[in-house]
C-alpha cells in the first residue's frame, strides 16, 4: 500500500443516516480563487483526500471537476459535496443540473442547501425537490448548511427526507453545542465549516500547549479535537505542507481530559454570519 492509499485509509468514515459513509476529514475548497481549484483539488487527491466539498457559490465547481477527471481515481472512490445557492433555491434542480454539470460528474454524493435565507421562505420547497433528486438516484445524501433550530424544526414538519447533515459554522471558539445536539437528536450529522476559526483559535494557549504534548500542530489538534467529539470537518488550504499535516489529523486521537479542555474554550465568537437574518443571494 503507497503511502497516499494509507493516508486515505486512516481517515475514519461516519455513516450518515441513509446508510451512505461519508469520509469525516475532508477538503474544502471555500475562498480558493477558481483558477487555483484544479491545481489545490489535485494535490489534495494526490496527498489522500478522498472527501472534497465545494458549492456553487464558490464559482469553483468546474476547477474540482477537472481534477477529478485529471485524477485518474475512480468515481465511486470520492465523496464529493456540493451546495444550492440561495438565489436558486426556486429553481433547484437547474441549479443542481447546472453544478453536476460543472463538476463533470453522473451524480453528487452530498447536495446542501447553503444557507435557510428565511426571508425568501423558500427552503422547504428547495428541500422537496431535492427530494424528488435523491429519489432519481443522482444525490446520495441531501442535507443543509447553516439551519438553526427553526429552520430545522419549519423544514422537518414539513419534508418526507431527513437531512442527513447539517454543516455549520463550529470551531473551539464558536461550537454551537446546542444546534449540533438537536441535530444529532435527530440523526443529522454535524459538518464543521472554519474548523479551526479562520486561524484565530491556533494561537489559544491551551491549544499551543496539547500541541507541544502531542508534538503535533495547532492545527492539527483542532482537526483531533473535531474528529474526535464526532464532527465531519473540511479544512481548507493550497500549502501542500499544510494539506499533509491536516490529513494526518486523523492519526491523533486526544484524550477525553483533552478533549475537554478544548470544549472549554467556548466563547461565543461566530465569525461568518447570522444564518438567522443572512438574505445575501450568492449570484
Amino acid at each position: 500500500m503507497t503511502d497516499v492509499n494509507t493516508a486515505a485509509a486512516a481517515v475514519p468514515e461516519l455513516t450518515l443516516n441513509n446508510g451512505v459513509t461519508i469520509p469525516q476529514l475532508g477538503f474544502g475548497v471555500f475562498q480558493i480563487p477558481p483558477e487555483e481549484t484544479r491545481v489545490a483539488v489535485t494535490e489534495a487527491l494526490a496527498t489522500g483526500y478522498r472527501h472534497i466539498d465545494t458549492a456553487a457559490a464558490y464559482r469553483n465547481e468546474s476547477g474540482v471537476g477537472a481534477a477529478i477527471a485529471e485524477s485518474g481515481l475512480a468515481r465511486e472512490d470520492l465523496f464529493i459535496t456540493t451546495k444550492l445557492r440561495n438565489g436558486e433555491q426556486g429553481s433547484t434542480r437547474a441549479a443542481f443540473e447546472a453544478s453536476r454539470k460543472a463538476l463533470g460528474v453522473d451524480w453528487i454524493d452530498l447536495y446542501l442547501i447553503h444557507w435557510p435565507v428565511p426571508s425568501q421562505g423558500l427552503f422547504t420547497q428547495a428541500w422537496k425537490d431535492m427530494e424528488s433528486l435523491y429519489a432519481e438516484g443522482l444525490i446520495r445524501a441531501i442535507g443543509v448548511s447553516n439551519f438553526l433550530a427553526p429552520h430545522l424544526d419549519e423544514l422537518l414538519s414539513k419534508s418526507t427526507v431527513i437531512p442527513a447533515v447539517n454543516q455549520i459554522e463550529a470551531h473551539p471558539s464558536f461550537q454551537q453545542r446546542e444546534l449540533a445536539q438537536k441535530s444529532r437528536s435527530h440523526g443529522i450529522a454535524v459538518e464543521a465549516y472554519s474548523p479551526l476559526g479562520q486561524g484565530k483559535d491556533l494561537d489559544n494557549a491551551v491549544i499551543s500547549e496539547l500541541a507541544a504534548s502531542y508534538g503535533a500542530t495547532p492545527a492539527q489538534v483542532v482537526l483531533a479535537w473535531h474528529l474526535g467529539t464526532g464532527n465531519i470537518v473540511i479544512p481548507k488550504t493550497v500549502t501542500p505542507k499544510r494539506m499533509q499535516e491536516n490529513l494526518a489529523a486523523a492519526q491523533i486521537q486526544l484524550s477525553d481530559a483533552d478533549l475537554q479542555r478544548i470544549s472549554a474554550l467556548e466563547d461565543g465568537g461566530r465569525i461568518g454570519a447570522d444564518p438567522a437574518v443572512a438574505a445575501f443571494t450568492q449570484m
